[in-house]
C-alpha cells in the first residue's frame, strides 16, 4: 500500500502526468454526458482547434523557459494573417503573401527581444506594448475590414489528409522539432540554463542576449505561422484576429509543467495543456454553456495552474 502511494505521489511530480489525468477525466465525462463527443468528427475537430494554441504555446514555452513572456502573440497572430492577405491581394503572389506573413511575425518577436535585452525593459511590458500596436497597425491596414485569404494557407488551415487535419499533422512536427531542439542541441540546454540561473549561465560563456533574441524570434514566427493556419481555415484574415489567443496560449504552456519562473518545462506538457484547453472549450459547446464562462474558466486554469506549479516547487524545495 506504501508503495503504491509513494509512485502516485512520485507520478505527480510529473507535471505532464498530472495535466494527462485531468484530460481523460474531462475525456471520461464528456463521453457520457454528450452523444457526439466520441464521434470521429468531433475529435478531430478538438486536434484542429487545439493545433493553432499548441503551435505558438511552442515558441511561447521557450520564452517563458528563459525567464521571458510574450503577451503580444495574440495579436501578432493577426497581424501576419492581415499583411499575408492584403500582400497577396496586391502583388498576386501567394509566395510573397505568405514568407511575408511569416515574417512579420519573426520580426515582431525580434522586436520584444531588442526591448528586453538591449533597451532592459521587462518583457511583461515590452510586450504588452506590441500587442497594442500589432492590432493597431493590423485595423489601419484593413480599416477593420476582413480581407479574403486563400491557397496554399486555406489547405493547411481547413484541408485534411486522410481525414486528419493538416494543422494537426503540422503541430506533431512542430513538437517534434521543438523538442529535439530543446532537449538534444547546444542552444536548447542554453535556453534552460538562462532561465535556470542567468548569472551561472553568463560566467559559463552563454550569451543571455542572443539566446533571448532567438526565443522571442521564433516566438513570433510560430505567431506569424499560427495567424496563417488560422485565417487559412476562416479563408479569410480579420485584424481581430487572435484576439484572446495570449490566455490560451499561456495557459496551455503552464499547464504543461513550464515555471513561470524559468529553468523548467517539456514541450509534451505544452502539447497536452494545449489539448485540454480545447477539450475545456469543446465541452462548452456540446453540454450548450455559456460563452462567457469560458473566460471565466480560462482565468481559473491559469490560476489553478501557476498554483499548482507553486506547491510543487514549495514540495521540491522541502
Amino acid at each position: 500500500m506504501q508503495t503504491g502511494v509513494a509512485y502516485i505521489r512520485s507520478l505527480g511530480r510529473y507535471r505532464e502526468a498530472s495535466v494527462l489525468a485531468m484530460l481523460a477525466a474531462v475525456a471520461l465525462y464528456l463521453s457520457f454526458a454528450s452523444d457526439y463527443f466520441l464521434e470521429p468528427r468531433n475529435l478531430l475537430n478538438v486536434g484542429r482547434q487545439a493545433s493553432v494554441v499548441a503551435i505558438v504555446a511552442l515558441g511561447q514555452a521557450l520564452v517563458i523557459i528563459a525567464r521571458g513572456i510574450d503577451l503580444s502573440v495574440g495579436s501578432v497572430i493577426g497581424l501576419s494573417a492581415v499583411v499575408a492577405a492584403v500582400l497577396m491581394r496586391d502583388t498576386g503572389s501567394e509566395t510573397i503573401g505568405l514568407m511575408a506573413g511569416l515574417l512579420t511575425g519573426l520580426a515582431c518577436g525580434l522586436v520584444n527581444g531588442v526591448l528586453y535585452t538591449r533597451f532592459r525593459i521587462n518583457p511583461f511590458i515590452a510586450t504588452l506594448g506590441t500587442l497594442s500596436i500589432a492590432r493597431g497597425i493590423a485595423l489601419l491596414m484593413t480599416g477593420g475590414i476582413p480581407v479574403p485569404f486563400g491557397g496554399l494557407a486555406e489547405f493547411v488551415g481547413a484541408g485534411r489528409i486522410f481525414d486528419i487535419p493538416v494543422s494537426f499533422l503540422l503541430m506533431i512536427v512542430l513538437a517534434i522539432v521543438v523538442h529535439v531542439f530543446a532537449s538534444r542541441t547546444v542552444m536548447g540546454r542554453e535556453i534552460y540554463a538562462i532561465g535556470d540561473n542567468p548569472k551561472a549561465a553568463r560566467l559559463a560563456g552563454v550569451n543571455l542576449r542572443a539566446i533571448r533574441l532567438v526565443v522571442f524570434g521564433l516566438c513570433g514566427l510560430l505567431a506569424g505561422l499560427g495567424g496563417l493556419i488560422l485565417a487559412g481555415n476562416l479563408a479569410s484574415a480579420d485584424p481581430n484576429l487572435g484576439m484572446g489567443y495570449e490566455l490560451d496560449v499561456i495557459a496551455a504552456v503552464i499547464l504543461g509543467g513550464t515555471a513561470l519562473s524559468g529553468g523548467r518545462g517539456s514541450i509534451l506538457g505544452v502539447v497536452i495543456g494545449a489539448l485540454l484547453m480545447a477539450l475545456l472549450n469543446n465541452a462548452f459547446v456540446l453540454l450548450g454553456i455559456s460563452a462567457y464562462w469560458q473566460v471565466v474558466t480560462k482565468g481559473l486554469v491559469i490560476i489553478f495552474a501557476v498554483g499548482l506549479d507553486g506547491l510543487q516547487r514549495r514540495g521540491d524545495d522541502d
